[in-house]
């Protein structure tokens, strides 16, 4: 046989890396801009040219050629070679930085276009270095390698529009965009904006790097249409300035959870000692402190940063999502960030195209059936350090944040309870209902122990019934506002939300002549009949079959409900036990039957 038959055939293995798993034009950009940050660039910008063309008696533009320009050290004739090769480039065994898969050049370029362009200088634009690739030569097997550099002139079109032209950088432009998901030069600078923002907030935020993006007209380049400098947008909200709209542009949106709201791992991995920082912030009562604040155009940015920020060298992966409780619209309100070095890529499982750790999400995702066996956490990490499982280490890691999540949940609840509007002026409300009949039982001669109270000076009354909210999680001046309105209004029942200890569906506490009656979030009982029917931070009016939804839910809850007190009866042991929750039952159902016909 004299037939050559490669391992892999160049033609087809450039077309099946197209298909590379890049999210979105953003992420592909995100890769030139690491080359760029990796080169020590300190600007960077992304370009945008349009084409204009006329149709249907109209003047359409249409997204031409992409390009990102920045300022780093520039490349030499062999390192360019290298850069346009697959697996390839200059920081293949460097773990200080954020790259070394020596994919991004070339693989994030065919993934949405059909030709790249580099052009690239050490010693001024004049004299820049240029090479390519193009898939229609490769596909006619004209392109078999990488073109030897040579020196060729910049386009004045980007020598025009670009503004970091010094003595050293590199420009890369994509050319036939056939797989750019948007089409004009707007839509990619707003759809990049926020996300580029997020990656790189580290880099922004202390002025290691300015990435700038704008867009022009191909025949009319002097003209910038778009142009702008890309803000931090930090998904834990305490980096300042931001992106996020006011009045958290200028100030922190989230305090720190807690004073170890660091809290440093120690990882031993390839016979050596690596730190992961996870931190931990937590909306602001003020941010909170309102109706809808998710409908707020500072809660829709946080609706767009839900999840587990996982930073890697400064530059986040990805907002891992999946540990979110994806249908509560509350997981806006907290925030979480997840530090590790390149040096546990493995350990994580860092993709070749920086867009998420594998192991991460997995342990993250399945933790109950990875456990499945173990009986503590320590056992699972040391079952899988027996097995050669690197991924052990990462157990503690997710335990750790979910413990602390519950804790951040039980705190935005208790904001969320202080935000919703009461119907405590409304003469209809359960707690006006539920004091006239009390007064007519008190006037029938039937009283109880928190009575004796009510005769005390109103102040007094006030005072104690405010530290009594407060300490439900009320703030202080949430606290004040509704004892106030609850004694001056004569009412003899308030309701507050809280999180208790145990499986108590509610406590009543009587407080200076007052019955507070207390919710616990946390029952399973508040979920599905109380929270179901409250409103929520949803953006928009929900529809008629989420209405009905929500009813059947809480339906579903009060039979269950009932279904529970029936076992609880069933089984009371002895039958003298059962005889008296079963007389309870009796007695408390003619209160009850009073109480509702009002």
């Amino acid at each position: 046989m004299t037939d050559n038959y490669d391992l892999v055939p160049p033609k087809l293995a450039i077309t099946a890396m197209r298909d590379n798993g890049y999210r979105n034009t953003a992420y592909a950009i995100a890769e030139l801009i690491d080359n760029a940050i990796q080169a020590q660039a300190s600007n960077i910008e992304l370009l945008c040219c349009e084409r204009e063309y006329f149709v249907n008696r109209r003047n359409r533009r249409n997204i031409h050629q992409v390009a990102v320009l920045d300022n780093g050290h520039g490349m030499d004739q062999e390192v360019l070679s290298r850069a346009l090769q697959f697996g390839n480039g200059a920081y293949l065994h460097d773990r200080s930085g954020i790259g070394r898969f020596g994919m991004g050049l070339p693989s994030s370029s065919i993934s949405q276009s059909r030709k790249v362009e580099v052009w690239t200088w050490q010693d001024g634009p004049e004299n820049a270095l240029y090479s390519y690739i193009d898939l229609g030569r490769v596909e006619s097997g004209n392109q078999t390698s990488v073109p030897e550099p040579r020196v060729k002139s910049i386009p004045d079109i980007w020598l025009r529009t670009g503004r970091s032209f010094e003595m050293t950088g590199t420009l890369i432009v994509w050319s036939n965009l056939d797989r750019v998901i948007w089409k004009t030069a707007k839509a990619i600078i707003n759809n990049s904006d926020d996300l580029i923002g997020r990656i790189y907030r580290h880099f922004i935020h202390d002025g290691r790097v300015h990435i700038r993006m704008a867009s022009f007209v191909e025949d009319r380049s002097n003209q910038i249409g778009e142009d702008r400098l890309v803000k931090v947008n930090d998904p834990i909200y305490l980096k300042i300035p931001s992106s996020t709209p006011s009045p958290y542009d200028q100030e922190a949106m989230f305090r720190q959870d807690g004073d170890q709201w660091e809290m440093l791992t120690e990882i031993e991995y390839a016979d050596q000692a690596h730190q992961v920082i996870t931190r931990f912030t937590v909306a602001k009562e003020s941010a909170r402190n309102r109706s809808q604040a998710g409908s707020t155009a500072y809660g829709n940015h946080a609706k767009k940063n839900v999840g587990i920020s996982l930073v890697r060298a400064d530059r986040e992966l990805e907002l891992d999502i999946s540990l979110v409780n994806q249908h509560d619209t509350r997981e806006r309100w907290w925030g979480v960030e997840v530090e590790f070095p390149p040096s546990l890529d493995e350990v994580f499982g860092v993709t070749n195209n920086k867009q998420t750790a594998t192991h991460f999400k997995e342990i993250a995702s399945n933790l109950d059936e990875i456990a499945s066996g173990a009986d503590s956490p320590a056992e699972l990490r040391e079952r899988m350090r027996e097995d050669d499982n690197p991924q052990g280490p990462l157990i503690d890691i997710i335990n750790q944040i979910q413990n602390r999540l519950r804790s951040t949940r039980d705190i935005i609840k208790t904001q969320t309870k202080g935000t919703r509007p009461e119907r405590r002026h409304d003469i209809n409300s359960p707690e006006s209902q539920g004091t006239n009949v009390t007064r007519q039982r008190q006037q029938a001669g039937h009283t109880g122990a928190s009575d004796r109270d009510e005769g005390l000076p109103t102040e007094e009354r006030q005072a104690a019934l405010a530290r009594d909210l407060e300490e439900t999680g009320l703030s202080q001046e949430q606290a004040l506002e509704l004892s106030a309105r609850t004694i001056s209004q004569g009412f003899k029942y308030t309701f507050a939300r809280t999180t208790l200890e145990g499986r108590n569906f509610f406590t009543v506490t009587a407080v200076a002549g007052e019955l507070v009656i207390k919710l616990n979030m946390n029952h399973p009982a508040y979920i599905h009949l109380v929270e179901v029917l409250e409103e929520t931070d949803q953006n928009d009016e929900l529809s008629q079959s989420e209405l009905l939804a929500r009813l059947q839910k809480a339906s579903s809850g009060l039979r269950l409900l009932l279904i529970a007190w029936a076992r609880f009866e069933d089984e009371a042991r002895p039958d003298s036990k059962r005889a008296d929750i079963q007389d309870l039952r009796h007695e408390w159902g003619r209160y009850a039957a009073q109480f509702l016909e009002e």
